[in-house]
């Protein structure tokens, strides 16, 4: 049982060190999934203070997810229909088979959303719209160093009880 537990959470692990900077696969939070099934497994001490602080993180960060993109395109000038532009550009990245999908498409959402709510000022689309691929970006990279710091976590904790674990 032991080794599906640890197997399961390694899973996770590299599903979220992936869903990371792919949205469509849950990032931080399957890492979080990942250290609780490693502490679920008999072999391992539980250690509900690691537990604790890794799942207050997970929940700041999941929210700063949301809000980070958001400010970033309001504090470039955007509108709402910039951040809805932002977002509709993000699913349309991820399903359109284009290189860098991804980024592109929050961009191009983001200045489509800001050229619909005012078709005259090119300038403050493109500002808005370069907010957005920053807050964007910035968050990406928050997620995936701690998805990195929890993979380190996983072996850390792996590699200390190993010789029980297998």
């Amino acid at each position: 049982m032991d080794l599906l537990l640890f197997t399961l959470g390694f899973v996770c692990m590299i599903i979220g060190v992936f869903g990371s900077f792919l949205p469509v696969l849950p990032g931080l939070s399957s890492c979080w999934v990942g250290l609780l099934l490693l502490y679920l497994t008999k072999a391992v001490e539980n250690n509900y203070w690691i537990l604790g602080i890794t799942l207050l993180l997970t929940i700041i960060i999941t929210v700063l997810d949301y809000v980070i993109p958001a400010k970033g395109t309001k504090k470039f000038g955007g509108s709402s229909y910039g951040i809805w532009g932002t977002n509709i550009g993000l699913i349309i990245g991820i399903l359109a088979p284009i290189p860098f999908g991804v980024i592109i498409g929050p961009f191009l959402g983001a200045f489509v959303g800001e050229l619909i709510y005012d078709s005259k000022n090119h300038k403050r689309a493109l500002k808005a719209a370069t907010g957005s691929l920053l807050g964007f970006l910035a968050s990406s990279f928050i997620n995936f160093l701690f998805c990195i710091i929890y993979l380190g976590i996983f072996l850390s904790i792996t590699w200390k009880y190993r010789t029980i674990l297998f």
